[in-house]
């Protein structure tokens, strides 16, 4: 199989140019790097350029796929992966690498895998952590799976857009290991749910409340970045319910193939679905504390 130098690579592909993948492909952008996007809603590729006036689109995958080396994915879900792949795989040069920043199984990610070894084509899960605001600001986490020599060599690409890049293991560790992010998320959620609403409840000041907790053990990333607006019904940061419910049930799929049981995520997803079902699946995930709420408990 041909060897690409990926450090000298001057152009790159991005499919998926959502809130996460906008921001991300752009930071390639302003690295100095020739970036061609796609997205299958031609207004949100059309958004891009002109946020990014420097980046280019194109119309089709195909198109993208016969002008570049390696080629990041940020898509929505399992299906949407194997449609893009499937997609690209005919036109994509022998030594090509596909990243995949999307969040899926780690079932999908070794299918992917196998099919595009056919292809001479290697494949990368890397799922991300971060949120919108960590792709905004170049400082997402990444996990990845896959053949360790070829994520060395794009290592350089995802520093662009990420603050750490960690190899798990084989093709679907890196899925694992987003997997475990998400249940550890959504469990500090729904605890921080539960102690806002205490605190409300006792009329507690919420912003001094989260000022003087994020200082001692009760400190988290989601305590210090969603406290006060959660309480304040602020729920428009990105990751929204819905997809925490697509990714809750990627984790209990997974668990119970293993024979575990995972009762608090378990709990979490069904409150998360209740949330969805009264109307609120496009807020972002901290809209938990919606359970609290009487229409909600109805």
């Amino acid at each position: 199989m041909e060897t690409l130098n990926i450090a000298g690579m001057r152009t790159l592909g991005f499919v998926g140019l959502g809130v996460m993948g906008a921001p991300m492909a752009g930071h390639l952008l302003k690295s100095g790097l020739r970036v061609l996007a796609y997205n299958r809603t031609a207004a949100k590729a059309q958004a891009w350029r002109e946020r990014f006036p420097a980046g280019e689109t194109r119309d089709s995958l195909t198109q993208l796929a016969q002008q570049v080396d390696v080629v990041a994915l940020c898509v929505g879900n399992d299906s949407d992966v194997r449609e893009t792949v499937t997609a690209m795989l005919p036109h994509l040069k022998k030594g090509a690498v596909i990243i995949d920043h999307t969040t899926t199984s780690s079932a999908l990610a070794q299918e992917m895998s196998a099919l595009c070894a056919e292809h001479d084509v290697q494949f990368l899960d890397c799922p991300v952590s971060g949120g919108q605001a960590g792709a905004e600001n170049g400082k997402l986490t990444i996990m990845a799976g896959g053949d360790l020599a070829t994520f060395e060599r794009v290592q350089p690409i995802l520093a662009h857009y990420s603050q750490h890049q960690r190899h798990f293991g084989a093709s679907g560790a890196g899925q694992g290991a987003k997997m475990v992010n998400q249940i550890l998320v959504v469990s500090v959620l729904q605890g921080l749910a539960e102690g806002i609403t205490l605190g409300k409840a006792l009329n507690l000041n919420i912003p001094d409340l989260v000022d003087t907790l994020k200082r001692g053990a009760a400190g988290s990333w989601q305590l210090e970045n969603r406290g006060v607006t959660m309480a304040e019904g602020q729920f428009n940061f990105g990751f929204a319910v819905d997809w925490a419910i697509k990714d809750l049930g990627i984790v209990t799929d997974c668990a119970q193939s293993l024979g575990l049981d995972l009762p608090l995520t378990q709990d979490t997803l069904s409150r998360y679905q209740k949330i969805s079902a009264h109307g609120h699946g496009r807020e972002d995930a901290s809209a938990l504390i919606r359970q609290f709420e009487t229409k909600q408990t109805s």
